[in-house]
């Protein structure tokens, strides 16, 4: 039986992107293109079809229409799981709590609030749309976080004054 396994050899593959002299490599630029072509065909398809327009009513003409970026996509995506992060949506892998930094919250939701306003109307629909969106939930998340903290510190300031009469 063991003369009928071939002999398996390891494979080594390399995964770095960038080469021995600091150039980025063509394959890995490649990749990321086809990853951002298949990211936006995946999004183009969640997106909800186009309602249609009366003639003379597009306030702006296709040709003129900002495209999408997923770098940009991503970019307000990776500021928004970051404040998500600082706002207890994720828990620390070490200790299993989670991580609850308002401090930290308020300064990715002004970056993504700076982003929006310097951006306006350079957008496409969709990336605007991402950005509100998120804005709105991660300004309410915030809001509710900060008045949990806040009444876990009058509970606390009320219990102390408790003990300190007895």
């Amino acid at each position: 039986m063991a003369e009928n396994k071939q002999e398996e050899a390891f494979r080594v593959i390399d995964r770095r992107p960038f080469t021995a002299a600091g150039e980025i490599r063509k394959d890995v630029v490649e990749a990321e293109e086809r990853k951002a072509e298949r990211e936006a065909q995946i999004e183009a398809a969640r997106q909800p079809a186009p309602v249609p327009v009366a003639e003379g009513a597009a306030a702006q003409p296709a040709a003129d229409a900002p495209k999408a970026s997923p770098a940009f996509e991503n970019l307000i995506r990776m500021i928004g799981s970051n404040a998500a992060m600082v706002l207890g949506a994720y828990a620390d892998p070490r200790t299993g709590q989670p991580v609850i930094d308002p401090e930290a919250a308020r300064e990715l939701i002004d970056m993504l609030d700076t982003l929006h306003e310097k951006t306006e109307g350079n957008l496409a629909p969709e990336e605007d749309a991402l950005l509100m969106d998120l804005l709105g939930k991660l300004k309410m998340t915030f809001l509710e976080v900060n008045q949990a903290l806040a009444a876990q510190a009058a509970k606390v300031a009320q219990q102390a004054k408790a003990g300190a009469k007895r």
